[in-house]
């Protein structure tokens, strides 16, 4: 718990927040916005707070929830794939029964926890990792929130959605799966300071010139997301010969994926392109983070040198290209249960913030030709950016965290 700014002050309450979600990187950067939010309540509303986080032990969580002074309690938990197992129906068989198993120990593993800390309330940003804190939660009455990323609910969410204090949902469309008296229309709650200004010398030119990149040049910057696409690595490796010319391009890998493109990219330029000075032009980046010094892994700084976005539809990732005023082209991840990153996609495209192109429509040539429309068209750039802007919802975290102290 921080307790900094605890010093020569009196308070009248304690408050202790349960934080839950998890089961990939989306659900981690929505769970710390909020509590940053909650912290600043803490401190105009003059009370003591503790926050917990239990769920599973997502690849993003260790060192990023204890930078933020909160305390981690793991628990195991476990996916029950509705969608079957394509290794054949026994090894699906015996993987539900595995992630059953998984599941119930999570849930007496919360049962403890929830017991032991009986806290004043629950905020779960959805997914599998979330349902054994939910279920205790709504069984101890304790006033439990949810948030639904998407604009299609997950599991989760659409089990307990109808038990929970209030929903808050990121797209209007997502309304008509819950009950209307408790849902709210907050948008996705994203960290702010990826979008704050540090003085006039932060600006584009200026952190251009410390990347080392191109003054003349546009920057695409491409975002597979937090685990990258092997699919989107290998179209762009494809389309480096037609663009690499006109445009700079940053290109988020994946850790894992991330030497294969790096070997493949070498490849292409020594064997189609043919000419080693464009390689200056091509920069992949295994996985874009929060730095506080500008390099081309600082997803702040790559957010204010792009002039266009190429990007899977996954909620989090859309808000925060909105909050950038950034023109994209979203690419749906096909296989996403429920559709929901087409559906995010279009909901996101309707006012004009950015184009659709789903992976079964992918040309090399006509993806090059709109990539390059799209960022020489000034016209369309600037009508992209304001449309973007429109959609985003900058207060969202706050929304949610006053929402949550007011109610208790």
């Amino acid at each position: 718990m921080d307790i900094s700014f605890l010093k020569s002050r009196s308070f009248s309450r304690t408050i202790r927040l349960v934080l839950t979600g998890g089961g990939s990187g989306g659900h981690t950067f929505p769970l710390i916005a909020v509590a940053r939010e909650f912290k600043k309540i803490a401190q105009e509303k003059n009370f003591l707070y503790e926050i917990i986080y239990i769920g599973p032990n997502d690849f993003t969580l260790p060192y990023i929830l204890k930078e933020e002074g909160i305390t981690i309690r793991k628990i195991t938990t476990g996916k029950l794939n509705r969608q079957g197992d394509s290794n054949g129906r026994l090894s699906g068989f015996i993987n539900f029964f595995v992630n059953l198993f998984k599941t119930l120990g999570g849930i007496f593993q919360s049962l403890y926890y929830l017991f032991i800390l009986m806290p004043d309330a629950i905020f779960s940003k959805g997914g599998y990792g979330a349902f054994p804190v939910i279920f205790w939660g709504i069984i101890f009455f304790i006033p439990t929130y949810t948030h639904e990323s998407d604009a299609v609910p997950g599991l989760v969410n659409h089990l307990v959605g109808k038990f929970c204090r209030k929903i808050f949902i990121s797209f209007d469309y997502t309304k008509k799966y819950f009950p209307l008296n408790k849902s709210l229309l907050t948008g996705n709650p994203i960290r702010l300071d990826l979008f704050s200004g540090e003085g006039e010398s932060y600006n584009s030119q200026n952190i251009k010139e410390l990347l080392k990149l191109s003054s003349d040049r546009p920057v695409i910057t491409v975002i597979g997301g937090s685990q990258g696409s092997s699919h989107i690595n290998d179209f762009i490796l494809d389309i480096l010969p037609r663009v690499i010319n006109k445009a700079e391009i940053i290109h988020q890998t994946g850790k894992d994926n991330y030497q294969k493109v790096v070997r493949e990219a070498t490849v292409v330029f020594q064997e189609i392109i043919r000419d080693k000075e464009f390689e200056k032009y091509y920069h992949p980046v295994p996985f874009f983070e929060e730095t506080k010094t500008p390099n081309i892994s600082s997803l702040k700084d790559i957010y204010l040198v792009s002039d266009l976005i190429i990007a899977r539809a996954g909620s989090g990732l859309i808000f925060e290209i909105a909050a950038s005023k950034k023109p994209s082209i979203l690419i749906p991840l096909p296989w996403a249960s429920r559709g929901h990153q087409k559906r995010n996609a279009y909901e996101y495209a309707r006012n004009g913030a950015a184009i659709v192109v789903e992976e079964n429509n992918l040309k090399t040539n006509i993806f090059s030709d709109l990539i390059l429309q799209v960022l020489f068209d000034e016209k369309k750039k600037k009508a992209m950016s304001s449309a973007a802007f429109q959609f985003a919802k900058l207060n969202a975290a706050q929304d949610i965290a006053k929402e949550i102290v007011n109610q208790l």
